[in-house]
């Protein structure tokens, strides 16, 4: 990809994002610029991963093509009006963050601006990321299919409607945290069993990988697959009804309906 790509923003997400997209040797290094807002920040990127990085925004937005806004959501406004005057008219704009809608982004700016909307998540620093895009009616069908070339160089990614954008971050924005917790609380056991607790955490999370490629490659429903692992009374369906009484289902449905409830406030806050 003959591509400059920008960042505003090069905390987490960003810099899993340029990792994952560096491993694929979609893009290059020297492709690749950064903003950060401290010293500590700007010496450790450009140390871990080569690309430019520097403080000043205005001309990171002159001279990328796909400008990334990964910065919070509350950092939004201020960045845009620093920019707005410096960005070129074919420059694409992709937003990161929950709750930044195509109208706040276009209102901020104040003229016709290419906005793709994106929700992507950390795996994509080991090229298992989850992105879900939305763009406006001004980015044309090669830019966003050029745009999804570089969130597919980490993962796998979605093209949605707009309304449905509030719903994914409890889905896949969020979610590897609630799983981080479940294969904690696994390893926790297993060590409280005496296992140590390297071991722990690689049986755990390889379970979690396995059952999760086994739900996408096989084509079954998960319940389906719960039931072939489910001996009549056996182990499993021992811990299976322990967490139905548990809860489990409840507690992961209030889990994401929060997440979605949190997204849908910040939205309405920047419409």
């Amino acid at each position: 990809m003959n591509k400059k790509i920008g960042f505003v923003g090069c905390g987490n997400m960003g810099q899993a994002m340029i990792q994952g997209m560096m491993n694929s040797g979609t893009v290059k290094e020297n492709q690749i610029s950064a903003t950060a807002l401290t010293d500590e920040t700007i010496d450790f990127v450009a140390e871990e991963y080569g690309i430019n990085i520097t403080d000043d925004n205005k001309q990171l937005a002159r001279e990328s093509d796909v400008l990334f806004l990964a910065v919070k959501p509350y950092v939004y406004q201020g960045v845009i009006q620093e920019i707005r005057s410096e960005v070129p008219e074919d420059t694409v704009i992709v937003t990161v963050a929950a709750g930044i809608t195509l109208q706040s982004i276009h209102e901020a700016f104040g003229f016709n601006v290419k906005v793709i909307r994106s929700m992507p998540n950390t795996p994509s620093l080991v090229g298992e990321g989850m992105s879900v895009l939305c763009p406006n009616d001004f980015v044309t069908e090669e830019e966003l299919a050029e745009v999804m070339e570089i969130f597919q160089s980490f993962g796998e990614a979605e093209v949605i409607e707009e309304k449905l954008m509030d719903a994914v971050p409890a889905i896949s924005g969020s979610s590897p945290a609630f799983v981080y917790m479940f294969i904690e609380a696994m390893a926790d056991t297993a060590v409280q069993q005496g296992f140590p607790r390297d071991k722990a955490y690689k049986l755990a999370a390889q379970a979690v990988q396995g059952a999760a490629k086994m739900v996408k490659e096989t084509g079954k429903h998960p319940a389906q697959l719960k039931d072939e692992v489910c001996t009549p009374g056996g182990t499993t369906i021992a811990g299976v009804t322990s967490l139905e009484q548990s809860g489990l289902r409840n507690s992961v449905i209030q889990a994401m309906t929060a997440c979605t409830n949190k997204a849908k406030e910040l939205s309405s806050k920047k419409s």
